[in-house]
């Protein structure tokens, strides 16, 4: 009779997460890539969208827009904003979504780094920016949609934008909270998201973290002059305002 353990444990096989590149890979836009199913792996789709922002320019418009003092590390400015920007097609919203791509060899490959950085090093880069960087962010936004708009020959005569507001309970001592317009939560501290968009493309042009308050004629008037600043080379805008803040 054998004496035998009735529950054995089985050794793991090795993982190839474990096993590190001696360099990163080199994927850019001289990198051949076919549409074919059988070939297209759960990030192939990203090659293409690299290869779009790299004839577009958007490396340097990231480089000559943004202002950032803070000396990275891990990754260049430009680096971090791609990672952030691909991960977004890839469908991941949320910083700590990056953690299931992070040996991704099609998005490392794109980065040229052997591994993402964890979260915590992307929080810090983001805590480092100044208040002004989402204009400049804004002023990218719009070059990039004009560059896309003359590379694809979109030409629209009138544009419709559409701006509302909406409505964010506060459930504390938030700063800007104010009590106002809020149908749902009556008497608590709000805050009033106010975007814009383009109606015939569906495309964020600007917007506010505007306070619970009521926004007074002038804050209107600036952030219409805004709004049609952002809007392109379109002739003749056609406000189709829903400003419910506007109303009361």
């Amino acid at each position: 009779m054998k004496n035998r353990q009735q529950d054995s444990v089985k050794n793991r096989a090795q993982q190839g997460a474990d096993t590190t590149q001696s360099e990163p890979y080199s994927i850019g836009a001289a990198t051949p890539f076919d549409f074919e199913g059988k070939n297209l792996t759960a990030c192939g789709g990203l090659l293409p969208v690299a290869t779009m922002l790299e004839r577009l320019g958007f490396q340097r418009l990231i480089e000559e827009t943004l202002t950032v003092k803070r000396v990275t590390r891990a990754m260049s400015i430009y680096e971090f904003v791609l990672a952030m920007v691909l991960a977004v097609y890839v469908g991941f919203s949320r910083l700590h979504h990056l953690r299931f791509v992070e040996r991704e060899p099609m998005l490392t490959g794109i980065l040229k780094v052997l591994r993402l950085p964890p979260q915590c090093t992307f929080w810090r880069f983001l805590a480092s920016l100044h208040l002004g960087v989402a204009q400049q962010l804004l002023s990218v936004q719009r070059q990039m949609r004009e560059r896309v708009w003359q590379a694809a020959h979109v030409g629209l005569r009138a544009v419709t934008l559409d701006t509302d507001t909406t409505v964010h309970t506060l459930f504390g001592q938030q700063m800007g909270g104010r009590k106002g317009y809020n149908p749902k939560n009556k008497g608590k501290k709000s805050l009033q998201p106010i975007p814009t968009f383009l109606a015939e493309k569906r495309e964020y042009i600007s917007g506010e973290l505007h306070n619970g308050d009521r926004r007074t004629g002038s804050e209107i008037a600036r952030s219409r002059r805004e709004d049609l600043a952002s809007r392109g080379q379109s002739r003749r805008p056609l406000e189709r305002s829903l400003c419910r803040a506007i109303c009361q």
